[in-house]
């Protein structure tokens, strides 16, 4: 996997906590990382309903799938939510880590966007770019055979690259790119793949905007992840529990009323 690098942002917690001081402590706080929407939001949402349970719930926020897993495995932080599950397995397994699900919250439907073309019949001859994380760009391709536009070889999985590409008939190309880039760089190619934490706040709206949106049925479940041995550490079940809520509900059914974020509890 290609390393991406990225600019820290923390929020509610102090710069010194990469620079050498760890995180703290206090067997009250709880340090999550997050990608800034909609997971850091929905942090931001249940830090009084922790706070009623005696728990303070400090939120980094990160631009990039890499970072977050790393101070999650180093146990700078407690837990991250950024992430589905099949790309933490693909970085346990790759890195050997020992990340593992603590409970399922949300998921941001993938959709294929563009900016010059207005529907899949005009994508001939055309480059899409498309995610170079390995279940990203994964599940891009499958989303892309979902909507006809190629064959995969069936044993490639959620892990298939283009040379995975057995069915091609409208001669795409393919350009990989860091999946944080892919709003930026719509513009510059016929389409692109993007995830839905990216979109949203590049004011893509995947049932407005897209050409093809990913299924409710989608497998790829937005979770909050931690080192293995902590999902019955009970602060992490009180969040989880605070995140499986109706408050989160009706903020999902308030705030993404397109479906851009659908609920997965």
């Amino acid at each position: 996997m290609k390393k991406i690098f990225s600019t820290l942002f923390v929020l509610l917690v102090a710069a010194s906590l990469f620079a050498g001081g760890g995180k703290d402590k206090a067997t009250n706080v709880l340090t999550v990382g997050a990608t800034p929407e909609p997971h850091a939001e929905m942090l931001k949402l249940v830090v009084d309903d922790l706070a009623l349970q005696g728990i303070t719930l400090r939120v980094m926020e990160f631009t990039d799938y890499v970072t977050p897993n790393e101070a999650l495995e180093s146990g700078q932080i407690d837990a991250n939510f950024f992430q589905h599950l099949p790309y933490m397995d693909s970085f346990n397994a790759e890195r050997g880590y020992h990340l593992v699900n603590a409970g399922g919250i949300h998921i941001e439907p993938m959709a294929l966007y563009s900016k010059k073309l207005k529907s899949l019949s005009e994508l001939k001859d055309a480059t899409i770019a498309i995610p170079n994380d390995p279940t990203n760009e994964g599940r891009a391709l499958l989303l892309l055979q979902s909507a006809g536009l190629i064959k995969l070889d069936p044993a490639a999985g959620i892990t298939a690259t283009p040379i995975n590409i057995i069915e091609n008939p409208n001669n795409l190309k393919f350009t990989e790119l860091e999946a944080a880039t892919m709003p930026r760089i719509l513009a510059d190619v016929d389409a692109a793949v993007i995830n839905g934490n990216y979109a949203i706040p590049a004011g893509l709206i995947a049932s407005k905007d897209g050409l093809f949106v990913e299924g409710s049925d989608s497998p790829y479940v937005n979770i909050i992840a931690v080192k293995d041995g902590n999902q019955t550490d009970k602060k992490i079940v009180a969040l989880v529990k605070a995140l499986q809520s109706q408050k989160i509900i009706d903020f999902i059914a308030s705030r993404y009323p397109n479906g851009e974020v659908v609920k997965a509890f």
